[in-house]
């Protein structure tokens, strides 16, 4: 028994020293010291992507976009069509195979990692809160938040009633992994603290599944309504969270098969509209 758990620790001890020892593909070598994003607009420019670096095997093709500062951009597309793949290369979780992704005017490899992420926030479906209070997980967000910009985030994010229920509202205790709040309430406070950091870009990845349709276009509006708006991507399979973006872009297999307003996907691309009715005669049928 003893040696049968010295040959599985010496394999495991291996693997650990393997990831160890491994050198990031992403790095600061190409940055700018005090390169900081002026806005954010965003541009894809001819833009492919691999996740194991083979041009015979893309997961996106022949992206190119443009996005001015502010805008709110819905992504839409069926399962596996790479939405999420695109906003990953926004904070350079991943690098195109080819092509360049650029924020504020400047390819993001002429940005450390820490200033290109510090000035995204995203926000995913599964998003977490940990045990403490939720002051403390807002504060993550930005530890040096004060109280009017906690409270400013919450209401924009439609978390402000969530909190002021709960006995001691900020100082209330969250319990690992937010179990003690419903989906939809884990789901508008990960939106908030995401909002504490007063981003240049926003990437909401399916993060309002959870969400009515009330709370999810009150949620929108708010967002468009601040100051000075982030650009807001939403990426979602309901037509219904996108409908209302100042662009949407339609994915399938990894391609951009169109782009425009809801009105005029709807009256031209036919993977659009197939989206758009399922999910509304669904709709029809479900509330009828």
């Amino acid at each position: 028994m003893l040696f049968i758990m010295m040959i599985i620790s010496i394999a495991a001890m291996r693997r650990i020293c393997e990831v160890l020892d491994e050198v990031p593909d992403i790095s600061d070598a190409e940055a700018i010291e005090d390169a900081v994003p002026e806005d954010g607009s965003i541009e894809f420019c001819g833009v492919n992507f691999s996740y194991h670096k083979d041009p015979e095997n893309l997961n996106l093709t022949d992206i190119n976009l443009s996005i001015k500062s502010g805008e709110i951009i819905g992504i839409i597309g069926g399962t596996g069509s790479a939405k999420t793949s695109l906003v990953q290369m926004i904070p350079r979780l991943y690098d195109p195979l080819s092509g360049e992704v650029r924020v504020g005017g400047r390819n993001v490899k002429e940005y450390t990692l820490s200033t290109l992420r510090e000035s995204t926030a995203m926000v995913l479906q599964k998003n977490v809160l940990f045990s403490g209070t939720i002051r403390e997980n807002l504060l993550w967000g930005n530890e040096n938040a004060s109280e009017e910009a906690l409270w400013a985030a919450l209401e924009i994010a439609q978390a402000r009633e969530v909190v002021k229920s709960k006995e001691g509202e900020l100082e209330a205790s969250v319990s690992q992994g937010g179990t003690n709040f419903s989906g939809g309430q884990r789901q508008r406070l990960t939106i908030a603290r995401a909002l504490v950091r007063k981003p240049k870009i926003l990437i909401l990845d399916d993060s309002a599944s959870a969400l009515d349709y009330a709370t999810d276009a009150a949620l929108r509006q708010a967002i468009r309504g601040m100051e000075n708006p982030p650009t807001t991507f939403i990426v979602s399979q309901r037509a219904s969270s996108v409908r209302f973006a100042d662009l949407i872009l339609v994915l399938e297999d990894g391609e951009m098969v169109d782009s425009g307003t809801h009105e005029e996907l709807l009256s031209r691309c036919a993977v659009y509209q197939e989206i758009y009715y399922s999910q509304f005669e669904k709709e029809a049928v479900n509330n009828g």
